[in-house]
């Protein structure tokens, strides 16, 4: 039976703020390297080839990044929500599909863009500007339904421990590669506590050269009061740039 919008919306409005929340962290990283690479776009000088050739691949990675983050929320968030609460996704489910979508569009016109001739690309940069504001516009639009009317249909249906091991198998298929790049626009766009909960529950549970590793990631996109925050937070000496494997 499909849930009733008006219940998601009852629910997003009782439900405490104090429960797990699955949408929190990924989606501040997601908006995050949304504004940076569609101001990278925006300014980008497309009469300098390397400048072109790095931009265009920011946009690729973010369009990477974006399938894949879609593929975990289908797999592990949409699964979960169908077990207890059958066709509570079906309406977000419907707009992964149309991202897929526009995900594959984008990256056409990037790469239109990147093979194009000098005198084509500052009206190509235009439309690949233009697409992707309008991506972007429906993603935190999209985000925001989420982040309330998904997140009531599993805080009513789940405990948070059913909820941290759901995340936590989300999490182990993430490929070390692809977990390092997440890092670095989750943990320098969070919060302070938000920051030390998350890289000290890392420091308890990974090995320490994964954990040296993700703190070298994000040391050089957080400031020298934030980085002193953190590592005082988890009880590491506060030089810049040095984690003890």
């Amino acid at each position: 039976m499909n849930i009733h919008p008006l219940e998601m919306t009852q629910l997003a409005a009782a439900q405490p703020t104090s429960r797990l929340d699955l949408y929190a962290g990924i989606h501040k990283a997601l908006r995050a390297l949304m504004a940076d690479t569609l101001l990278a776009v925006g300014r980008m000088d497309t009469d300098d080839d390397l400048e072109l050739a790095t931009t265009t691949q920011r946009v690729c990675e973010l369009l990477d990044f974006c399938a894949s983050h879609l593929a975990h929320e289908n797999q592990f968030i949409h699964a979960a929500m169908e077990a207890r609460a059958p066709g509570a996704s079906d309406a977000i489910a419907h707009e992964h599909e149309e991202h897929e979508q526009h995900i594959a569009g984008l990256g056409a016109l990037a790469g239109a863009l990147l093979k194009s001739p000098p005198a084509g690309r500052a009206g190509l940069a235009l439309e690949l500007y233009r697409q992707l504001a309008l991506f972007i516009a429906g993603n935190f639009q999209h985000m925001h339904v989420e982040e309330t009317a998904h997140n009531a249909v599993l805080w009513s249906r789940y405990t948070d421990a059913e909820l941290a091991d759901i995340h936590g198998a989300l999490v182990a298929s993430i490929p070390p590669e692809e977990m390092m790049y997440t890092l670095r626009w989750l943990v320098p766009f969070m919060n302070p506590a938000e920051r030390q909960t998350m890289m000290g529950e890392m420091q308890a549970h990974a090995p320490a050269p994964a954990f040296a590793a993700a703190m070298d990631t994000v040391r050089p996109h957080l400031s020298d009061a934030e980085w002193a925050k953190l590592t005082r937070g988890l009880g590491l000496a506060a030089a810049p740039g040095l984690v003890e494997a």
